[in-house]
């Protein structure tokens, strides 16, 4: 290996090092298991891609659609695996993120508590800094003199000053990178631009362990007294519910956790009032969530407040004091819809800034988790609920809810079934309650207490085995779940609500103990003038089953509603079996969807990475193409000729044979012909009779062509449209030859190569002084 290849690949190992060092800090934010790829993959590919445009001499402009390609192909598998196919083919949806990511990633990764993991896109920043970095820092040693690329040690130094703003508050891991990447580039830059002496190394490094060692004792004392600045600490995220798990989804831990723990003290609770704790609005076929932070109306929206809110509802006026005993959660237990929020104590202030409230649906959430502790009172407004004779015939409110989805099957069938003679949107949601309440059995499903199995969970396998099993069981996480879908697919708008009903021991006492066992969940429908109100489809805890109790559920249903609902497809012929043809189409149906889905995926998973791939080369092909179009259709017949004349000096600078500068068109035919007649490759052997039969193959066609462009510009008149039209044939043989005589691996290259348009577009560029 020459002495310049060696340096290089030096250069190469002790940037990528030094940049590994510097996203060292960035490590406690994801874990190693999730950061170590991306990190990795990133500077390995980063320096691949600087290697090879150092090696062809790509401009920026290449370069930088080459890191694009790649940033997109490779960031699947690792910045983004949850949105790949199998785990590394990138889709649609990584295309789209992972562009999306390239600004946005920075403000999530900042207001996210740490560790991350492996989430999202949320790998994009450790991926883009290791690959940026290694693109910029191997470029710039790779193309630079030997004194001046040592200047690309500063690369690595910017990505550890912004690895340090993103990361956390350990100190260890920075002040150990920054000491060993300071150590490493500065002997790099010494032996890169020939001052290094090894004494010098030495002290350097004795330096380095020193300063480190002093660190490591008196870091920690100096770090309490003075906190390093983070900016993640200084920036105020507004409150996305998304981060949190679904409230809804931790129903059983109340009751097998903290079953008899007293969660909360309430003193003034109005009689006959829940407490509330988490109002969701939003399905997807796995849990019932709050919508996102972008939503402009219903459970999603938490806004800082002042010192009052302003609500619209009517009803009486109350008082109530809260204080926590113990509720590991964000979400701040409410009753009807505040007004004031008082906190007490020494925290108050802090208490305060953290909280976020929601209008719309009464709820409140403190960011950084509801201490034990934490005592407040508020002031709120309890609304009256109507019964059924007031609401009367009144219509559903007008409001906006998100669209559920992945809701079963089942659920429009039972609802049919249900309420399907009801004739008023009350009575739809009170024959839905009553059908679940009269016939589903309760059990928290805990069989190390005797009770009767039943599974956990609301999503839409459960919801599926609750309303078709043999047996309908299950508690308010499920009951609710149901009764709100239900409500959904009949055309009501509903919510579930997560909260706590005090037993009936307590009910009106001035002071009210909440214990686990008193969560509950129920479903909220808005009727038109009378706002939302409550529905408790959960039957009573004393209904519960044993093992000899019969499955009712099926004998009823027959009974509940008559006739069923009429078939979907009225237009079937009566001399057809509809049942029969109407399942099959519909699994034909099904089937077919479901191919053509799946072809979909994987035609998009594998066409954007193709289309990323061969747009850059379609573009170069037409570029020529339009080039050659362009000099054979000249105006002008001798522009024509001397068009020729310049494709075939393009054809050799794409064959890696440029003509020679300043010279007549005879000198660079002798000139291409030595070229062509050389041996390929630096370590070739120079055979003399295949170098004779190349410089004839070549020879000929080009000093014919350099005679005949001369003999059309020198001579007088212009020539014939026959003329120029044999003259291009030539054109072509001559291009052909120069072809034959080079490898076929060099041939398939010269079609993409981009040495003709550059060098043209220079010509170009020192032309235009000239002309002006």
């Amino acid at each position: 290996m020459r002495p310049q290849g060696r340096r290089a690949w030096v250069d190469v190992l002790v940037l990528v090092i030094a940049l590994g060092l510097a996203l060292l800090p960035l490590v406690p934010v994801y874990g190693w298991p999730a950061a170590t790829p991306a990190i990795l993959g990133g500077l390995l590919l980063g320096a691949a891609i600087a290697g090879a445009g150092a090696r062809w001499r790509w401009p920026a402009l290449v370069t930088s659609a080459v890191s694009l390609v790649v940033y997109l192909l490779a960031g699947g598998a690792l910045a983004a695996p949850t949105t790949t196919v199998l785990g590394v083919l990138p889709s649609l949806q990584t295309v789209v993120q992972l562009l999306a990511s390239i600004i946005r990633v920075w403000k999530e990764v900042l207001t996210l508590d740490p560790s991350l993991g492996a989430s999202g896109t949320l790998l994009a920043a450790p991926y883009l800094l290791a690959l940026v970095g290694a693109i910029t820092a191997v470029s710039a040693a790779l193309r630079a003199g030997r004194r001046g690329g040592a200047w690309a040690g500063l690369v690595p130094v910017a990505v550890l000053g912004l690895a340090v703003l993103l990361g956390t508050k350990d100190t260890v891991l920075p002040v150990a990178a920054g000491i060993a990447m300071a150590v490493l580039l500065l002997g790099w830059a010494a032996w890169r631009r020939g001052n290094l002496v090894p004494r010098r190394v030495l002290a350097l490094v004795s330096l380095g362990a020193v300063a480190l060692a002093s660190g490591a004792v008196a870091g920690p004392v100096v770090a309490e007294q003075s906190p390093r600045f983070v900016l993640r600490d200084e920036m105020v995220p507004p409150f996305d519910p998304r981060d949190h798990p679904s409230p809804l989804a931790g129903f059983r831990r109340f009751v097998k956790d903290w079953d008899e723990t007293a969660l909360l003290t309430v003193r003034g609770l109005p009689e006959g009032t829940p407490v509330r704790l988490a109002t969701l609005d939003a399905y997807d076929g796995v849990v019932w969530n709050v919508a996102g932070s972008e939503a402009a109306e219903g459970s999603g929206e938490f806004r800082r407040v002042g010192e009052t809110i302003e609500t619209s509802v009517r009803g009486e006026r109350t008082e109530v004091e809260f204080e926590v005993h113990e509720l590991p959660l964000v979400w701040l237990p409410t009753v009807g819809y505040a007004e004031r929020f008082d906190f007490a104590g020494p925290r108050s202030l802090d208490l305060a800034a953290d909280l976020r409230y929601n209008d719309a649906t009464g709820t409140a959430v403190l960011t950084a988790g509801v201490a034990a502790g934490t005592r407040w009172q508020t002031t709120v407004v309890v609304p009256s609920v109507p019964d059924d004779e007031a609401i009367g015939n009144a219509g559903t409110g007008n409001v906006s809810l998100p669209e559920v989805d992945g809701v079963p099957d089942a659920v429009p069938l039972f609802a049919g079934e249900v309420a399907g003679t009801a004739t008023s949107p009350v009575l739809i949601a009170r024959t839905l309650e009553q059908g679940l309440a009269e016939r589903g059995w309760f059990s928290h499903g805990l069989t190390a207490e005797g009770q009767y199995p039943s599974l956990s969970g609301h999503g839409a396998d459960r919801m599926t085995t609750l309303l078709t099993g043999e047996l309908m069981v299950g508690d308010g996480e499920q009951y609710a779940s149901a009764m709100a879908l239900m409500a959904r697919e009949m055309g009501l708008p509903a919510r579930v609500v997560l909260g706590f009903v005090p037993d009936e021991e307590q009910a009106g006492a001035q002071e009210i103990t909440i214990h686990g066992e008193d969560v509950q969940a129920w479903v909220e429908v808005s009727f038109a003038g009378h706002g939302w109100v409550p529905f408790f489809p959960t039957p009573d805890e004393s209904r519960t089953p044993r093992e000899d109790t019969p499955t009712e559920q099926s004998e009823p249903q027959p009974q509940v509603v008559q006739p069923p609902p009429p078939p979907p497809d009225p237009v079937t012929p009566p001399d057809d079996d509809p049942e029969q043809a109407s399942t099959e189409d519909t699994e034909e149906d099904a089937f077919a969807s479901q191919i053509w889905r799946t072809v979909l995926t994987v035609a998009v998973a594998v066409g954007i990475p193709v289309v990323l791939l061969v747009l850059p080369l379609l573009l170069i092909a037409l570029a020529k193409r339009r080039r050659r179009e362009r000099r054979r259709t000249a105006a002008v017949p001798v522009a024509r000729v001397q068009g020729g004349w310049e494709e075939v000096l393009d054809h050799a600078r794409d064959l890696r044979r440029p003509a020679p500068r300043a010279s007549t068109r005879r000198e660079i035919a002798v000139g291409l012909t030595a070229a062509f007649a050389a041996p390929h490759g630096r370590s070739a052997p120079a055979d003399p009779d295949v170098s004779t039969r190349r410089a004839a193959t070549v020879g000929g066609p080009v000093a014919g062509l350099a005679a005949g462009a001369d003999a059309v510009v020198f001579g007088p008149g212009e020539p014939a449209p026959e003329q120029v039209e044999a003259y291009w044939q030539q054109v072509d043989a001559a291009i052909a030859a120069m072809h034959e005589v080079v490898p076929r691996r060099q041939r398939w290259l010269a079609r993409w190569s981009l040495a003709s348009l550059r060098a043209r577009r220079r010509e170009q560029r020192r032309a235009r002084p000239q002309a002006r």
